[in-house]
């Protein structure tokens, strides 16, 4: 039978966390008990003060269309913490408003990115880079990164990677899968290789600014000539617990910004009104329940990787941001994918498998720490059982 899909549809990828949660759920539904290591979302509710900000939105009547670039006070909102938090100025007409922060990732690459030009990005590294960059006719150009490097890029990889058809380079730090971030002089070096090249943007993804554990997140955005190459990708799903609200943005020139109002124009016409507005709240509100969250992170991040360390055949190093552990599991002598399935359907736990975030994933697990101390516990206890049964 002849494929009634259009052939780009053959080359969109997808996020195996939400396939891994489908089959979970449908263990569930027969019985089983599941502990859930494998959505990346916050396991807290939404602050209490940014929900009643909504609700008053709501009230207000901000339930009709606005700007396709976001409503001003959010913008305005934005480029001051961007601009308090990067160290670098930031005007309201460089702020774009989405609904989520992904249409910054697929806008972005749309706008400024042509078949058979080449995007660099981590690997491995958040799925939905790849598949973007495969959907718009692009090279992908993987950057491996290695446990060795604790996750961070080769400078001297990146160095041979780079040519005459390099569009784009994607930077995510902290990093999903791995927890792994990188130093102000990763992206000194980084920024000393490309800011000379004109047609080269950077992708900065750093929507778990906010989760770091050690030192303080760092931006090529804030680096000398940077921040005009640069689409600095921000949201409030993780540091707010709004996984749901659907709310992101991105800061660029602002000639790229017209570019991506209007690809929000012919997609979404805009964002949320009232959602907008929780924005505000968020950003210039209290910010001890985000920072409690955090806190609450780091102590689970001391739990699952010491529990993981005195499993057989696992070794696990400990991520210096987000709320992911990335284990090594070559020990055990089975594939991500088998292990992954096997701990699923034998133990309970519902976890992914390295490969999820592309090829140089082979060999580890991966596993969020976004869920309470007891299941945390459980999920670990289930999965040295498993592990001894091998």
């Amino acid at each position: 039978m002849v494929s009634i899909f259009a052939k780009r549809m053959e080359t969109l990828g997808t996020e195996t966390a939400f396939e891994v949660l489908a089959k979970a759920k449908a263990l569930e539904k027969r019985g089983k008990d599941i502990v859930h290591l494998e959505i990346g979302e916050p396991d807290f509710d939404t602050p209490n003060n940014i929900k009643e900000a909504a609700v008053k939105a709501l009230h207000a009547g901000y339930t009709h269309y606005v700007s396709a670039a976001g409503i001003q006070e959010l913008r305005e909102a934005i480029a001051e913490y961007i601009s308090s938090t990067r160290n670098i100025g930031v005007d309201p007409e460089e702020v774009v408003v989405t609904p989520g922060a992904k249409p910054i990732m697929f806008f972005s690459m749309l706008a400024l990115v042509n078949p058979g030009d080449e995007v660099m990005y981590p690997n491995p590294g958040f799925p939905i880079y790849e598949s973007v960059i495969n959907f718009i006719g692009a090279r992908p150009a993987p950057i491996p990164l290695k446990e060795e490097k604790d996750f961070r890029f080769d400078l001297e990889n990146v160095q041979e990677k780079i040519t005459s058809k390099t569009k784009m380079i994607i930077l995510n730090s902290p990093e999903n899968p791995t927890g792994g971030v990188l130093t102000r002089e990763d992206l000194k070096a980084l920024a000393d290789l490309i800011v000379d090249k004109d047609d080269v943007f950077v992708l900065s993804d750093e929507v778990y600014s906010r989760i770091i554990y050690e030192g303080k997140h760092e931006s090529i955005a804030s680096l000398p000539g940077m921040k005009e190459r640069t689409i600095l990708l921000e949201g409030f799903s993780k540091t707010y617990a709004m996984t749901g609200w659907r709310l992101g943005y991105g800061v660029m020139p602002k000639d790229l910004g017209q570019k991506i109002s209007q690809l929000m124009i012919n997609s979404n016409s805009c964002t949320c009104a009232f959602v907008q507005m929780a924005g505000v709240e968020a950003l210039r509100g209290p910010q001890d329940e985000a920072e409690g969250m955090v806190a609450e992170f780091k102590k689970r991040r001391e739990i699952i990787v010491s529990d993981l360390n005195n499993i057989n055949g696992v070794t696990c190093r400990k991520p210096r941001g987000a709320f992911y552990v990335f284990p090594n599991i070559t020990g055990t002598g089975m594939s991500c994918n088998k292990l992954s399935d096997f701990l699923l359907n034998n133990a309970g736990v519902a976890v992914l498998p390295g490969t999820a975030f592309g090829q140089y994933g082979e060999g580890y697990l991966r596993l969020s720490f976004a869920n309470s101390v007891p299941n945390i516990k459980k999920a670990l206890g289930r999965m040295t059982e498993a592990f001894e049964r091998l």
